[in-house]
């Protein structure tokens, strides 16, 4: 199921790697087998992860990485690269859901920051990756886009625009490196147990329940099970599949 990359050491980069998804995805990837460079904001969370798997006695290090830095994130790959001389794995999972308001209200502020983390991020963090992998021999670039990448989400627009072009973005790439040895593809989370949802609710069990009500499953998803998504698409089961956005929402889009 795991890459060769994963069964003989590859290195694997992961954003958004403190908390929920990126840090299940990260831990995934660490026990699979590859050293794991851990990307975020949040520097205790992360280097205490980071700590956490080296312990458990696999491989990982963790790096300082804001999304609206160029410099961060080009930092942060080569970083990746320099520690275990190869970068074959790049999970473009971190995001924010910024506010909630309506169209007509949805302030500048807040559609440019969501849009220069969700997706100008996740551009930039490919731009820098995309060299290291050919530097390697190819690579696996998983995209984390939503749900709100292929249905729409009342009052989050900037959040159901920014998915929405992660995954045109998806496409474009793994085109341009369909014969380069790279493969480009994205998961679609549904509404998964992480620190964002909690936010998104208000830690209010009504609204929890409203969400859990428009899930076919009835119930939330869990991180691993993302994580689980994101190491097939990244492994070589997933060896002919580019350019694909693979759902894994309890059947939320499938209504």
């Amino acid at each position: 199921m795991h890459s060769n990359a994963l069964k003989q050491g590859g290195v694997a980069f992961v954003t958004g790697a403190a908390s929920g998804i990126g840090a299940a995805t990260a831990k995934a990837l660490a026990q699979a087998g590859a050293a794991v460079m851990l990307a975020d904001v949040r520097d205790g969370e992360g280097e205490a992860l980071a700590r956490a798997i080296v312990d458990g006695g696999c491989r990982a290090r963790y790096v300082h990485c804001d999304m609206q830095s160029e410099a961060d994130i080009a930092n942060a790959a080569k970083s990746a690269f320099d520690a275990w001389g190869a970068l074959n794995i790049a999970f473009n999972n971190a995001g924010v859901e910024g506010e909630q308001a309506g169209t007509a209200d949805c302030s500048n502020d807040n559609w440019d920051r969501v849009m220069a983390v969700n997706l100008k991020g996740v551009w930039l963090c490919m731009k820098h990756e995309i060299p290291l992998m050919l530097k390697s021999g190819g690579g696996a670039i998983v995209n984390c886009s939503s749900i709100a990448g292929l249905v729409g989400f009342a009052n989050i627009p900037a959040y159901t625009a920014s998915k929405h072009g992660v995954l045109g973005l998806t496409k474009a790439a793994a085109l341009e490196y369909a014969d380069k040895g790279i493969r480009v593809n994205a998961v679609c989370p549904g509404v998964i147990q992480t620190p964002m949802i909690e936010r998104f609710t208000h830690g209010d069990p009504a609204a929890q329940a409203g969400l859990v009500a428009n899930e076919p499953m009835a119930r939330v998803g869990r991180p691993e099970e993302i994580a689980s998504a994101v190491l097939w698409l990244a492994g070589d089961g997933a060896s002919f599949t580019t350019g694909h956005a693979l759902v894994v929402d309890g059947g939320w889009v499938a209504r």
